[in-house]
Parts: structure tokens; sequence; C-alpha cells
């Protein structure tokens, strides 16, 4: 939350000039507030392990959200219930008439595919069409941010020889409110097939906020934040890719170890929790400057 200041004090220039947020008391008195409207688009197969995990830090703010989930309709989910979909969940044919202060898009395991042969992909690309005038900040989370990426700017996610997957150093290198409080390095959990390359957006409008030798672009956003497309797993619990490990020894895939995760790389050894700080600290931000510091109190005015 921003420190509300007389607009006098001195201490209020230097408090910005270091990307701490303060407000004015006109800019205070003048405020409405509304609880934030926040859509969750949950694509990950295992549909409540990914609640629990965005949840945990969607609710790490004082805050109020009104928080709803949709799945696509046009795919039959193997791991979760038809009855619990229907009974917790929306479709886009429920909700395309409402205006949300902000939307998520999660991964999907489904990354070696071309994005046209992915079963709910003009589905998908009908709610991110909707969400110009209908979202104000939308966050792509890994597949999702390829997605998001390649349906909006045209840029193609690209293969990699291995599977990244681990937790990896990132390098922060764009000024943005998105990452104020990061420090110039932080960790986050990486899980995929395919990469985006820092190359691959000098043509577009976007800014590069973070990237690493290892996952090439970390963060991007546009500059009003209105996009923002996050390539990693910041969402991800202590055991996420561990279970992911194991799954696929188990399914006889020979997955490589994940890098910089178990302790001694011992794959029966409790993970190390190293990116629990940068994750708050990522979705408090776009909760605070992204969405509410930005949205307008009447959401029909996103027209």
């Amino acid at each position: 939350m921003p420190i509300t200041l007389d607009k006098k004090l001195a201490a209020i220039d230097v408090l910005r000039q270091e990307n701490i947020f303060v407000m004015d008391e006109q800019r205070a008195m003048t405020q409405n507030i509304r609880p934030l409207k926040i859509l969750v688009v949950n694509l990950m197969p295992k549909k409540a392990n990914t609640e629990v995990q965005l949840l945990r830090h969607l609710a790490n703010t004082p805050l109020q959200l009104e928080v709803e989930f949709l799945y696509m309709a046009s795919h039959k989910s193997k791991n979760t219930s038809n009855e619990y979909l229907k009974n917790y969940y929306r479709t886009f044919a429920d909700i395309k008439d409402r205006r949300y202060d902000g939307m998520i898009i999660t991964g999907a395991p489904v990354e070696q595919l071309p994005f046209q042969e992915v079963d709910y992909w003009s589905e998908l690309c009908q709610l991110m069409e909707w969400s110009k005038t209908h979202v104000y900040s939308s966050l792509h989370l890994c597949w999702g941010a390829q997605a998001g990426l390649y349906y909006h700017f045209g840029i193609d996610k690209q293969p990699l020889k291995n599977k990244l997957s681990g937790i990896y150093e990132q390098e922060v290198t764009g000024a943005s409110p998105l990452l104020r409080g990061f420090d110039d390095s932080y960790r986050c959990p990486h899980s995929r097939y395919t990469t985006i390359y820092p190359d691959q957006l000098k043509e577009s409008s976007l800014q590069i906020l973070a990237e690493g030798p290892e996952v090439g672009v970390a963060i991007a956003a546009s500059r009003d934040l209105r996009q923002i497309f996050s390539f990693g797993h910041l969402e991800y619990s202590r055991d996420t890719l561990s279970e992911e490990y194991h799954r696929d020894v188990k399914a006889g895939l020979a997955p490589l170890l994940p890098v910089n995760y178990f302790p001694s790389d011992d794959p029966e050894k409790k993970p190390r929790l190293t990116w629990s700080l940068a994750a708050s600290t990522f979705f408090s931000n776009w909760i605070n400057y992204a969405v509410y510091q930005e949205t307008p109190y009447d959401l029909a005015e996103l027209d």
C-alpha cells in the first residue's frame, strides 16, 4: 500500500527516486475504494494445486479481492471432475459481459505443441481479444505468457534442446513498479521445453524487465502494465518441481534433475525454498501498481 503524505514534504522526491510509492493527500482524498475483481484462467491440469499456489500470493495484500476462476469449455479435463468445474468455475460464455480489474492466464503443459494444435486455442484467442476491452491488466504465466506473446505480438516460442527445469537466477534489467523491492537478481522456478530470447522482443513495444542466460526473457511488460508476461513459475510451491520430476521418473521419461533445487542434488531430500520472497513481492506489486492504482473505479470506462 502507498504512504500518504503532504505533497510539500521534502522527503517525497527522495522516496520517489528510490522507487518508494507515495501518494499525496489530494489524490488520496479523491480515491474511490471497492473490491478488485480478478479473473484466473486456470489452464493447469491439477487445478486445485494451482488455485492454492496463486491464492496464497493474491491473499498477501490488505486489499479486498473478488477472485473468479475460469476453465476452457472446449477442453475435456482429465484431472479435474466436471462437477467440480461446474460448481466452482466459470466459462467464457458466463463472463463475456463482465469486466475485471485484473486477469491471470496460467501455464499449461502443452508448450511442445504448435499453438494452433492446442484444442482450446480458438477459445483462448477469443478470451485474449475480449480482454483488451474488458480487463485492465492481464498477467500471463509460463505457457500462458508464450501464448499471449504470440497472440498479441506474433512472437513465437523457440524450442530448447533439453527441458528447462530448476531454480534459475535472473537479473533485473528494467525499471518498473512491478519489480519494486527486488534485489538486482532473484531466483525463480522454471519448467518448460521452449523459451523466448531477448532479441525477439527488439521490434516490439514491450520492455524486458528481467532475463537470464539460461532462461532467456524472464519478465516482459508493456510500459503501462496492461500486458505482463512472466515466463517462470514464481507461484510454484516448494514441492511442485519435485512432484513433476518424480512423476516423469515413474512414467519412464528419464527427466534431468532440476538444477539448484534438491540439496546435494539428492531427489529424496526436501527441496529448498529460495523464491518465496520474490514471488510475494511480484504478485503484491502487480495487484498494487498495475491494478489497484490504475484501474478506473467504474469498470465500464474500460471501453
